[in-house]
Order: structure tokens, then sequence, then C-alpha cells
């Protein structure tokens, strides 16, 4: 069967919503925010304003944009005419899920659906690493409306709202992930899957994560010379190939260990390693602590 890489990392992140909320802005008016390392995501529903991530160029959020930082980095959002001495403001509350910034009093120039959530994954760090620091996606209505379903799940108390949730935001991020454009042009694997002759490789690999995979075999998958394939690996996704194979095959391992189903020579085999011993080995490595001892300090995890 088929497998999507980008699925299976969004899957694999654990995404669990923090809160959503409406805001809308009318006037001057700048909005800051401290880097959380979180995920942090936004759909403009109506107006235009202006956005910076940490030391990147600003750009335009207009209308049916959306934006995805799955590591929230420093923010200032503001209105396109806003000057460089404005102080920073605080948007208040409203009422229940809708806050307010710059003129308090009248129609809104702006409106936006924004949400944070947090990656349950023990390696979520290494995860977000594969994907793009920040994503525009331009006129997909889908994702408001996602935005909108998460926001409403997130208030109410209904049976099933952390499943229904978790679902939520993988569709939410995997929609983003492969609609969006990335404004730096940063490495990563969404930027591996778009190319495709790595993304043969990517869906061998992911295919058959015990393969014993070299990279002359990942270079035949995508029709490249061994040199080229390593070459061009490295440039698009971020990390070498051999170190992408070894880092995916610890967070599956890292998974299957937590769920405490299988014997350690069947985790062993599951990620490519011959034996319990050699497996044991590199995790260890990999992980700074062995593999039994992992799986005793984790919650179990039930999926």
């Amino acid at each position: 069967m088929a497998v999507d890489p980008l699925a299976e990392i969004v899957t694999l992140l654990q995404p669990a919503a923090r809160f959503s909320k409406l805001v809308e802005c009318a006037g001057l008016w700048r909005i800051e925010r401290e880097a959380t390392g979180e995920p942090f995501y936004c759909a403009v529903i109506e107006g235009r304003c202006r956005v910076t991530f940490g030391e990147e160029p600003p750009f335009i959020l207009e209308a049916g944009d959306f934006v995805l930082v799955p590591a929230m980095r420093d923010l200032v959002n503001e209105s396109i005419d806003a000057p460089r001495d404005l102080p920073a403001v605080v948007p208040k509350q409203m009422s229940d899920g809708r806050f307010r910034a710059g003129r308090l009093d009248g129609p809104p120039d702006l409106r936006m659906r924004i949400g944070h959530c947090s990656f349950g994954s023990p390696d979520a760090a290494l995860l977000v690493s594969l994907l793009p620091d920040v994503v525009v996606v331009r006129g997909e209505p889908r994702l408001a409306t996602l935005m909108q379903l998460v926001g409403e799940e997130t208030r109410e108390r209904r049976p099933g709202r952390e499943l229904v949730l978790e679902r939520l935001l993988e569709v939410l991020l995997i929609e983003a992930l492969r609609s969006g454009t990335q404004p730096t042009g940063a490495p990563g694997l969404s930027r591996g899957l778009a190319d495709e002759r790595l993304a043969a490789a990517l869906h061998a690999l992911h295919e058959r994560p015990a393969h014993p995979w070299t990279v002359a075999d990942l270079a035949t998958e995508a029709s490249l010379s061994r040199s080229a394939f390593f070459a061009r690996f490295s440039r698009v996704v971020g990390l070498p190939p051999m170190e992408y194979l070894l880092a995916w095959r610890m967070a599956l391992a890292k998974q299957l260990l937590r769920s405490r189903e299988l014997a350690m020579d069947e985790v062993a085999e599951r990620v490519g390693y011959g034996s319990a011993s050699a497996f044991s080995v590199a995790f260890s490595r990999y992980a700074g602590v062995p593999p039994a001892r992992y799986a005793r300090s984790q919650p179990l995890l039930e999926r």
C-alpha cells in the first residue's frame, strides 16, 4: 500500500489543539508575540495585514490567505500603514473567543482566525525540522473552514472531542503543507516531495523503512547518479539521505516502543536492524538511553 511521507510525519507529531480565537483589527495597530516554538496558524477572513516572522522579510496576508508556522518564532503582525514607532498592543477580549486590536469601535478593517496547538511526540523537534519554517497558502477557503471547525470543537465539550480535534488538526496541517508555498525557500520534506525525482526516493524509503537502503539504492529510485542524488537530497530536504533514514527509523522505533505491543526483536526488524542487540546499540547511540529503558520511561501510547 502506498505511503504518504507527509501524512506519516503529521500523524506521528500527535497534534493537539490549545486554543483558537477570532481577532478583529481596525485603524493603526501592531501585535508582537515572542517565539514559543509551538505550532501557530492563521487564516485571514477579511482585510489585509503585514506579517514578519523572526528576521525574515515581511509579507502581506490578504483575505483568503492562510499561514502555518510549525515552530513559532518572533512574530510582528501589523496594519499595512503602521509606522515603525507604533507601540505594540495586546488584543482586548470583546466576548468569548473574540478579540480586538487598534480602534475598538466601528467596523473592523481586518478579521482573522488564529490558532495554537502543540505536538505530543517526543521527537517533535526532529520531525518539525523536516517541515518548512513558514507555509503560506493563498485562495484555499477550506483551510479557514477547517480552522472554524477546530475552534468550535475546542469550545465544546462533546464526547470524542480530543480524537476529533486531533484528526481535524492532522487534516489542517496536511492541507496547508501540500497546498502552500514557502516564502524563504527553506529546505524541508515538503520541498523534497515537490521534486519529482526526490519524491520517488522519499516514497520508497517511507514505504519500506526496514529495507537495507544505501545512497546508491535511493539514487536508483530517483533515477539520478549517486553524487547528484546525495547533493540534491541534502540541499532540498536539509539532511543527507542516510541521516534522514536514521531519523525516520528512530522516530518509528520510539512510536513502537511506546505502544509496547511488540517484542524488542520485532521492533528491531520493523526499523531495519537484523537483531535486537544491533538495534539496541543504534538506538542507545541516537537517543542516549537503551530502548528498554526508553519504553519504561514513556507513557503508554494509545492509538
